[in-house]
This record gives structure tokens, C-alpha cells and sequence, in this order.
């Protein structure tokens, strides 16, 4: 395993960090991948904390796509923070009941709180912003203010 960490991936030209992202406010953990599967650490840390969204704009509205599989939309968060600048998703998944007489052979699904936050451009209307969830995927619809297509000219008279 390398120590040095991986910006890019070759997964369909899609970025593996936020790290360059100038709207996310997700920070790089240097950690995350230092925990073996089979420590208890990682059992109870999320592998849901870096949820992938796409965030995707039409000419309508910003659209962020959440995966969050096996979540109830009870147990998840949309809101908006910091002067209607930041949206976050949050949430939590918690731990499946244990039964003593039961023998664990592999642990992946992960366990915990998960949050994920993106700084919003100034052109939207957050009056109007609607969260829907299906299939253990939350859509996020954050509608775009009109923006006057003629710009308003006005004359100078030049003095002198």
C-alpha cells in the first residue's frame, strides 16, 4: 500500500478526492485508508463518511445524487447552512444487533455518521429547494435564480 495518497483515478475520468474541488468543503482525511478491514476501528468508522454524490447543473437547477443505500430518508439530513451558502447531507447508519451466538466471518458494511457538504454558487433559490429519496438514493434540487438575460445599458456622458 502506498503512503502517498492518490488524487485521480482512471474510474470513468472521475476524481477519488475532493481535494481540488473549489465548491466542496470535504477535507482530505491522510487516515482513511490506513485501517485493515478486520480492526474494529473500521467497523465502527464509516465507510459512508465520503457518500458519493454527483452534482449535477441544468439550466433549471443544481441537482446533487446521493447513494445512500439501506438509509431510510428518517435517517438522513438535507440542510442549509451559513447564510444559505452550504448545503449539507448528513446522516447515520447504525450498528446491525449482535446475537452472542452468532459467528461473524466478514465485516464491510460500515456503521456511523456520515456528512457531506458543498459550498453553493450565488445564483440559487433556496426558498425553493426540494429533497426526495428512492431506492436508497437522495435527490437533492436546488433551483437556479433567472438571471436577466438583457443587461441594462446605461449611457455615460463623457465630461472634459
Amino acid at each position: 500500500m502506498s503512503m502517498i495518497p492518490s488524487f485521480f483515478n482512471n474510474n470513468n475520468n472521475r476524481r477519488s478526492s475532493n481535494f481540488f474541488d473549489p465548491y466542496s468543503l470535504d477535507a482530505w482525511d491522510p487516515f482513511r485508508d490506513l485501517t485493515s478491514s478486520s480492526s474494529s476501528l473500521s467497523r465502527n468508522t464509516s465507510a459512508i463518511v465520503n457518500a458519493r454524490v454527483d452534482w449535477r447543473e441544468t439550466p433549471e437547477a443544481h441537482v446533487f445524487k446521493a447513494d445512500l443505500p439501506g438509509l431510510k430518508k428518517e435517517e438522513v439530513k438535507v440542510e442549509i447552512e451559513e447564510d444559505n451558502t452550504v448545503l449539507k447531507i448528513s446522516g447515520e447508519r447504525h450498528v446491525e444487533k449482535e446475537d452472542k451466538n452468532d459467528t461473524w466471518h466478514r465485516v464491510e458494511r460500515s456503521s456511523g455518521q456520515f456528512s457531506r457538504r458543498f459550498r453553493l454558487p450565488e445564483n440559487v433559490k433556496m426558498d425553493q429547494v426540494k429533497a426526495a429519496m428512492e431506492n436508497g438514493v437522495l435527490t437533492v434540487t436546488v433551483p437556479k435564480a433567472e438571471t436577466d438575460k438583457k443587461a441594462d445599458v446605461r449611457s455615460i456622458q463623457i465630461t472634459g
